[in-house]
């Protein structure tokens, strides 16, 4: 999310390749991310090693699920990556105006057509998904993996879409488990990023009771001698529903303590 935005082409590319160092293999992107830059760079970055990653995006944002839409916008995201198969395609969000068969008669058929390996769902309600898969196994294929918003400060996945996926055997890559910085202290340290330029994440991380836990959390974290990124982000991937958590940082020295996550066994 952050290549071609808040990372520079140069910065985006120390990032992708300190995560490839890491072992990191899954890269998650989407149609309305940058203007399409951030899907132009990481598939320049990806083209000389694709057989070994996971590439993942996401359309339907804007203008609904319809069939001319994913199609457009598929092929728009396809072209910028370069690639002619994409691993993963969400549907950005839920959309209560197309029917559900249109939408999953045309995943479908790029997935048969060879076009996508998976089909994904990215911020829908339990009820959602289960009304969704039941149209897509009508059209001979599943929903996949689910992309939840999910941290110690936004757990409502906990109530229904983490138990149902464990049962559905869907796979989980959750986003924000730094609840956006604010998990990392660097907010009540004064320090600035998306919680003080951006109102709508202000708004959802907004709650006093919010910052009280990050800051007991940032304590607890130094108790154990931990940076509080990584100790947020192995929480996260500790859940046994998560199949693996979606890092962000802009740049190398933001990334480093979600990295790290990998060395800590809860």
């Amino acid at each position: 999310m952050q290549f071609g935005g808040n990372a520079d082409p140069n910065a985006s590319r120390e990032l992708f390749e300190t995560a490839r160092a890491a072992s990191l293999n899954f890269f998650d992107t989407a149609h309305v991310y940058n203007g399409g830059d951030a899907e132009r760079l990481l598939g320049a970055f990806a083209r000389q090693d694709r057989d070994s990653l996971m590439i993942a995006t996401k359309v339907a944002h804007t203008g609904g699920s319809s069939r001319a839409t994913i199609l457009k916008q598929f092929e728009e995201s396809r072209v910028r990556l370069g690639l002619d198969v994409v691993d993963i395609l969400y549907l950005h969000r839920w959309d209560h105006e197309t029917p559900l068969e249109e939408t999953f008669e045309t995943l479908a058929k790029l997935q048969n057509d060879g076009k996508i390996r998976h089909i994904g769902a990215s911020n829908f309600a339990a009820w959602q998904v289960m009304k969704a898969q039941a149209v897509a196994v009508s059209m001979g294929t599943r929903i996949d993996v689910l992309q939840p918003m999910y941290s110690l400060v936004k757990r409502q996945a906990e109530v229904e879409i983490l138990p149902m996926a464990a049962a559905e055997r869907i796979a989980v890559a959750p986003y924000s488990p730094l609840g956006s910085g604010l998990l990392t202290g660097k907010y009540l340290a004064g320090g600035t990023g998306r919680l003080s330029t951006d109102k709508r994440y202000a708004a959802r991380y907004g709650q006093n009771w919010m910052r009280d836990t990050a800051q007991a959390f940032s304590r607890l974290a130094e108790e154990f001698g931990h940076d509080a990124a990584t100790l947020a982000v192995a929480w996260v991937a500790h859940n046994p529903a998560v199949t693996a958590p979606i890092i962000s940082a802009r740049n190398t020295e933001q990334l480093a303590p979600s990295l790290k996550a990998l060395e800590i066994s809860l």
